[in-house]
């Protein structure tokens, strides 16, 4: 397969002659082999792995993206990706920063939400009068 890891405003990772990924889901782990069907796939934030054509397997920490297999070819486009560190590292970096972003992110709509709602209630308490 050949696998490409998309961010924002550069190519992470460009892999031809990959046997394997795993990623994760909101429902598991996905496991892509050569010969699986094409699919289209939500991506949570976790650790992405693969193996190369020669038998080294690479890890790479992920945030929240989508996964498109169309034949041969992988794209993964997330919002941030780290690699070059071990294992470990890289679990404690998707906790701190992309699981932690994610709570982040949370309060911060419902907040939106809020101030939307009194917005709105305070348009038709003037509408009425």
């Amino acid at each position: 397969m050949n696998l490409k890891i998309l961010l924002p405003f550069h190519i992470f990772a460009n892999q031809v002659g990959v046997s394997r990924i795993v990623a994760q889901t909101r429902e598991g782990s996905l496991g892509l082999l050569p010969h699986r069907r094409d699919c289209v796939v939500a991506l949570a934030p976790g650790i992405l792995m693969y193996r190369t054509a020669a038998d080294a397997e690479v890890f790479v920490a992920v945030d929240e993206g989508v996964l498109v297999k169309t034949g041969p070819d992988v794209l993964i486009s997330v919002r941030r990706a780290l690699g070059g560190m071990q294992l470990g590292q890289l679990r404690e970096a998707v906790e701190r920063d992309y699981l932690a972003m994610d709570e982040h992110e949370k309060s911060t709509r419902s907040a939106l939400a809020k101030l939307e709602g009194h917005l709105i209630r305070h348009m038709m308490a003037c509408r009425n009068a």
